[in-house]
């Protein structure tokens, strides 16, 4: 039976810090530890109170590590939160027939870090994945050292942070002793996630609508390549009908939850669900048109007319869509279907909230074996960029 030491994690989200401890035994991973607690000392995506993020880490890792006996030295964080960014570079060579040697490689490798290092000066690198290989314009699922050609292209996807908020995040965990072994993407993992249940599926789009923020991805070739999230969701759908029907929302989300929306939508909203309120006549369709309007405006904002996006969706993906408020879904789910998909003849599936054990089983995989486009899987082991690229294709 092989054992590996348990890997400590900190998943930083929105809305929660998560503490879990995993080991793998014998290719099954197990849960030590797991834990939650409400996120304080972290808005608007920056950290604004040293001591309160402190205090809590500390707190925390002090439980942790009493109820299991163990030490940790270092620490990974999960990371959906603070503000991050992704770049798309690529690098060229010209062979006029000759291989493809190394010391090309290395040549645009250097280049781009350089270029990433000159106009991001003020962001540390956190992920960088091969996104693709072009040799003769011909795409290759592998680096292509040694074969001929006339021209080589390569393209990398670098997933940013600010380094004073890393720097600020680094300061804390060593106050904890802890040291920051590694940031991870939770977006990159929640991309393993969907690449791991689909197979052989590397290119899609997934949408994360919850009730007050929303969250685009775009994977392609198994790579990270664009993030951007929005300060909606799917609480604005509700306002607008409330705002026109006069309900308050409490009352609004009973009434979703229990009439029910069908096709014969001419039928009133029945007198239930008026409780003391003076009875008017109002169609259900009222609600579905309200509901298209504003679906049918966050469908363009966050994929259709999103500029960001207009040179990834030159061909049709997949998208994957979470809906996180269960009535919404329920009540409106065939105009989520229409505006994100029919109207434009996309794939659309919806998929419900992540299973926390398969998300984290993924980030250990991730930390212990690496992902196959990903660059450079270790930032900070004592290597050159170079070296631990062409490690990595060994």
């Amino acid at each position: 039976m092989k054992n590996n030491s348990p890997i400590f994690f900190i998943e930083i989200n929105q809305t929660e810090f998560i503490f879990f401890v995993g080991e793998t035994v014998d290719n099954n991973y197990k849960f030590l530890y797991f834990n939650s607690v409400p996120i304080q000392g972290i808005s608007n995506n920056k950290i604004l109170d040293h001591n309160v993020v402190f205090n809590i880490l500390k707190n925390n890792i002090y439980i942790i590590e009493k109820k299991l006996n163990i030490i940790f030295k270092e620490v990974v964080i999960i990371l959906n939160n603070l503000e991050c960014s992704t770049i798309n570079f690529s690098g060229f060579k010209k062979l006029n027939g000759s291989q493809l040697l190394k010391e090309n490689v290395t040549y645009i490798l250097n280049s781009l870090k350089s270029k990433i290092n000159e106009t991001e000066e003020k962001k540390k690198i956190l992920h960088i994945f091969n996104s693709n290989f072009l040799l003769d314009k011909k795409v290759t699922n592998n680096l292509p050292i040694g074969l001929f050609g006339n021209f080589y292209s390569h393209e990398l996807s670098f997933f940013l942070i600010n380094k004073n908020d890393y720097k600020n995040l680094e300061n804390i965990l060593n106050k904890c002793n802890l040291r920051l072994k590694r940031i991870i993407s939770k977006s990159f993992i929640e991309g393993v996630n969907i690449i791991n249940k689909n197979t052989n599926l590397n290119t899609f789009v997934k949408i994360k609508i919850s009730e007050q923020n929303s969250q685009i991805i775009y994977f392609e070739n198994s790579a990270l390549k664009f993030t951007q999230d929005f300060d909606f969701g799917s609480d604005i759908v509700l306002m607008d009908i409330a705002k026109v029907t006069g309900f308050k929302i409490e009352d609004l989300r009973n009434i979703l939850l229990n009439s029910k929306f069908d096709g014969d939508n001419d039928n009133f909203l029945e007198k239930e669900f008026f409780q003391g309120n003076n009875f008017r006549k109002i169609k259900k369709k009222l609600f579905i048109e309200i509901a298209n309007a504003r679906i049918l405006e966050i469908a363009e904002i966050i994929l259709f007319k999103n500029i960001n996006l207009k040179s990834f969706l030159k061909n049709q993906v997949p998208i994957f869509l979470n809906i996180k408020d269960i009535i919404n879904q329920k009540c409106f789910e065939s105009s989520y279907k229409l505006f994100f998909a029919d109207q434009h003849n996309y794939e659309l599936s919806f998929f419900k909230n992540e299973n926390s054990e398969t998300l984290y089983e993924n980030a250990n995989n991730v930390v212990q074996y690496g992902w196959n486009k990903e660059a450079v899987p270790f930032i900070h082991e004592k290597k050159s960029l170079i070296s631990k690229i062409f490690d990595f294709f060994n």
